[in-house]
C-alpha cells in the first residue's frame, strides 16, 4: 500500500510542486495550508509523514510538530524553512523531527530523506478492535475556547452512565457531540439511537420510545420495539426534548428512576441499560417555571449540561470549518477546489450565520458545486448573492 504524505505550507505554489513531485513518486498526498487545517486532516486521514513549513500564519511548523506527534507518535515529521537556524534545527529534533530541510528545496535530497524516513518509521501497534472503531470517530471542528471546554466536558464525562443534556441553537452540532460521547465511552459497540421529539403526535411518540404489544392500538398486528429497547446496552439521543408532552414526561421519569418501561398495552416491565443523553434549543429553565416542562424531570436530564455556542460567538472557528467543508465536498464532488480566497474568507466570517454551522456547510457545499469544475481557489462569486451584499 502507498504511503500517504501530508505537505504543509502556506504557499499554493510549494504546496502544487511537492503535491505533484511525490505524487509521480507513487505516493498517495494530502495538503494543507496551515498548522490547524493539517492537525483536521491528520485527524481524518492516516498519513505516515508530515512535510511542513516553519513560518505560517496561523501556527509555526514547531508547534505543528508537537501536537501532531502528541496525538501520532509514529507521525514522521520533517521540517522545511528558508530561515533555517542551528538553534531552530536542534529544538526541531528535540521534538521529534526526522530531519530540518532549508529552501530552496533541493528535490533530490528531499526525496532521499522521505524515503529514509518512511524505512525508518516506528511500527505502530497493531489497533484492537475498539481502537479501530474509533479510528472512525465523529469530529467536531473548532479551537476557540468555547469550544475548547465542550470537548474537554465530552472527555471528561463520556464513559459514564450520567445524563447529559445538550443545549444550543437549531444547527450548533448537538448530535455531534451527542454521537462523541457514545463513542468515546464504553458502549461505543452498542446502539446509538436517535430520535427527534418534535411534532410527534403524544401516542405516536409513547410508541416510538416506549414499543407497543399486538393489538395495544388499531393497526397493531405484532409486538413493536420502542428507542429504548432498541438502545439496550447503548445510547439513546432525545432531540427537541423540550417539545415532549406532560403524559410522556411523566413517563420518563419514571424510566430515568427505575431503570425499566412498559410497551403500550402491556403492565410487564423490561429492563433496560440505556445512557440518555438529550438535546433542546429551547430554554427548559423557562419552561420549568411557566410549568410546561416538569422540574422533577428536568434536574435529572441537565446532571451534566453542555451548551453549544451559536456560530457567531465562535467566528475564529468560521475559518476551519470552511475548509473542512470545502475538502468534503470538493472531494465527494471531484472538483479540483483547494482553498479559498482571502475576500471570500472574509465574507464568510462576516455572515450572521442565522443557521449557525448546518447554514455555513449548505453555503460552502452549493458553493463547490456551482463554482467551475476546475476552479482551484473558491472566490466572492462562487457565494450566495445574500454573502456577496447583492
Amino acid at each position: 500500500m502507498a504511503h500517504t504524505i501530508l505537505v504543509v505550507d502556506d504557499e499554493l505554489n510549494i504546496r502544487r510542486v511537492l503535491e505533484r513531485a511525490f505524487a509521480k513518486e507513487g505516493y498517495q498526498v494530502q495538503t494543507a495550508e496551515g498548522g490547524h487545517q493539517a492537525l483536521r486532516v491528520l485527524a481524518e486521514t492516516p498519513c505516515d509523514l508530515m512535510l511542513t513549513d516553519v513560518v505560517m500564519p496561523d501556527m509555526t511548523g514547531l508547534e505543528l510538530l508537537k501536537r501532531a506527534r502528541q496525538q501520532h507518535p509514529n507521525l514522521q515529521v520533517v521540517l522545511m524553512t528558508a530561515y533555517g537556524t542551528i538553534p531552530t534545527a536542534v529544538e526541531a529534533m528535540r521534538a521529534g523531527a526526522y530531519d530540518f530541510l532549508t529552501k530552496p528545496l533541493d528535490m533530490e535530497r528531499l526525496r532521499k530523506v522521505v524515503r529514509s524516513a518512511l524505512r525508518e518509521a516506528p511500527s505502530a501497534p497493531k489497533p484492537t478492535a475498539r481502537k479501530s472503531a474509533k479510528r472512525k470517530q465523529t469530529v467536531f471542528i473548532g479551537e476557540s475556547p468555547a469550544i475548547r471546554k465542550v470537548l474537554e466536558t465530552v472527555e471528561r464525562v463520556a464513559d459514564t452512565r450520567t445524563t447529559v443534556l445538550i443545549t444550543g441553537e437549531s444547527g450548533t452540532g448537538k448530535e455531534l457531540i451527542a454521537r462523541m460521547l457514545h463513542e468515546r465511552s464504553s458502549r461505543a459497540d452498542k446502539p446509538f439511537v436517535a430520535l427527534s421529539c418534535a411534532a410527534i403526535p403524544e401516542t405516536l411518540l409513547e410508541v416510538e420510545l416506549f414499543g407497543a404489544v399486538k393489538g395495544a392500538y388499531t393497526g397493531a398486528d405484532a409486538d413493536r420495539v420502542g428507542k429504548f429497547e432498541a438502545a439496550d446496552g447503548g445510547t439513546l439521543f432525545l432531540d427537541e426534548i423540550g417539545d415532549i408532552p406532560p403524559l410522556i414526561q411523566v413517563k420518563l421519569l419514571r424510566v430515568l428512576q427505575e431503570r425499566e418501561i412498559e410497551r403500550l398495552g402491556s403492565n410487564t416491565p423490561i429492563p433496560i441499560d440505556v445512557r440518555l443523553v438529550t438535546a433542546t434549543n429551547r430554554d427548559l429553565e423557562a419552561a420549568v417555571e411557566s410549568g410546561a416542562f416538569r422540574s422533577d424531570l428536568y434536574y435529572r436530564l441537565q446532571v451534566v449540561h453542555i451548551h453549544l455556542p451559536p456560530l457567531r460567538e465562535r467566528r475564529e472557528d468560521i475559518p476551519l470549518l470552511a475548509d473542512y467543508f470545502l475538502r468534503k465536498f470538493a472531494e465527494e464532488n471531484g472538483r479540483a477546489l483547494r482553498t479559498i480566497s482571502a475576500e471570500a474568507m472574509r465574507l464568510l466570517q462576516n455572515a450572521c450565520w442565522k443557521g449557525n454551522v448546518r447554514e455555513l456547510e449548505n453555503v460552502i457545499e452549493s458553493a463547490v458545486v456551482l463554482a467551475p469544475p476546475d476552479a482551484e481557489i473558491l472566490l466572492p462569486e462562487h457565494l450566495p448573492p445574500t454573502l456577496q451584499g447583492k
